[in-house]
């Protein structure tokens, strides 16, 4: 290389200059699905409280609701989250153009089958919608596996409890089971996945923002307190799962819920609270606490299931997944990491819907549940009319 060459970065940006830029790399078409299909979905459930739409056939409205939240709208932005970082952590090439094209596709699928069960059946629904996340945990696998990240194996762990959650939810549907289980299941995946990645990108994220503004107290450095801490957190989510009524996860959740608020504490997260961009990591992973908290009240008899069940997933995992969509875009688009005022917006729409959600079961008041969907439909309204360009369009070099 002579010296008039430029330096070849070490992870290639997708396409170079052919294709459209939607299939350059992961995170532009998983994004903009999720963003839509979370506008799209939940005004669907909106529609059947109000007026009786029927939805997912056989499966019924409340369990295709369920399912298209937990295993429809949030496996989109693990996908994208997924397919962009896993080339960073091994330096391997993305998965662009045709690929992509077939994965966002058969994601894509997966939404129409359930959507359509009534037509198609819900043995052909469910054997067209299972088939997405096996194959984004090969995907995931092969990467990590040829670029020895063993670290990152845990990573695949989560994952692989996701796609057994919703094997495990069509095949209870089907055999008489208990769907709840599984959908704890695949909860408790994405919240193990909060705790590994957001344990590594939340104060990864904070020490550089701090550090450029001559911060000289920074986040404390990933140490055995945060491996026991995660392990001890992973633990107390499986017994959830499989047995949310058992005594022991009323202690064992609080004691999760107090190491976990110890953990974030140590990530100056208060610190930040000029740029939302980067507030909204540490406020969605307090969410995490909450959740914890909540799982140890509904063991306890204090408030329903389904309480704890939407603190954990309106709040702690739809909040981290919009900071990760929201940052992501405008980092890997060539923007400012920095919050505008629409992005703001949504992030206080989604928290009022978290707020709502859990409150329409522990009040009953009357057109709360409908109140915390159109919150959400807000936030993630917000998020594509926003980024949806972004995302469609060719990355921004910054100048200067």
């Amino acid at each position: 290389m002579t010296r008039t060459e430029p330096k070849r970065p070490r992870v290639p940006r997708g396409l170079a200059r052919e294709g459209a830029a939607l299939w350059s790399y992961g995170f532009r078409p998983f994004f903009l699905g999720a963003g839509v299909w979370a506008v799209a979905a939940m005004a669907l459930w909106i529609a059947a409280l109000a007026h009786g739409l029927p939805l997912g056939g056989a499966y019924g409205a409340p369990l295709w609701h369920a399912h298209e939240m937990v295993f429809g709208f949030a496996p989109a932005v693990l996908a994208g989250f997924l397919l962009t970082a896993i080339p960073n952590w091994t330096g391997g090439l993305p998965v662009s153009g045709r690929p992509l094209m077939a994965l966002a596709g058969l994601w894509a699928l997966g939404r129409l089958a359930m959507a359509g069960a009534a037509l198609t059946g819900p043995s052909l629904a469910a054997l067209a919608e299972m088939a997405f996340l096996p194959v984004l945990l090969a995907i995931a696998a092969r990467e990590i596996i040829a670029g020895r990240k063993w670290k990152d194996l845990k990573v695949l762990a989560a994952v692989a409890a996701i796609a057994a959650g919703n094997t495990g939810f069509h095949a209870a549907f089907f055999l008489g089971g208990d769907p709840a289980l599984w959908l704890r299941a695949g909860v408790a995946g994405y919240v193990a996945l909060i705790m590994v990645i957001g344990g590594r990108i939340v104060p990864s994220f904070t020490r550089n923002w701090l550090a450029q503004r001559g911060a000289t107290a920074l986040p404390v450095a990933y140490n055995r307190f945060d491996m026991g801490v995660t392990a001890f957190g992973a633990a107390v989510l499986a017994l959830w799962s499989l047995a949310p009524d058992a005594a022991l996860l009323v202690p064992a959740a609080l004691v999760a819920a107090g190491l976990h608020a110890q953990r974030l504490a140590r990530w100056r997260g208060l610190a930040t609270r000029a740029e939302p961009l980067l507030f909204m990591l540490h406020a969605a992973y307090g969410l995490v606490v909450l959740g914890l908290l909540a799982i140890a009240a509904a063991a306890a008899g204090l408030i329903l299931p389904a309480t704890a069940l939407h603190v954990l997933t309106v709040g702690a995992i739809a909040a981290m997944m919009l900071a990760v969509m929201t940052r992501a875009t405008r980092g890997h688009t060539g923007r400012a990491l920095t919050a505008s005022r629409l992005t703001a917006l949504s992030y206080l729409c989604l928290f009022a819907a978290a707020l709502a959600r859990p409150l329409a079961d522990v009040t009953g008041v009357f057109g709360l549940m409908e109140v915390a969907g159109l919150l959400w439909i807000a936030a993630f309204g917000l998020f594509v009319a926003e980024h949806a360009p972004m995302l469609l369009f060719r990355r921004r070099e910054l100048r200067g």
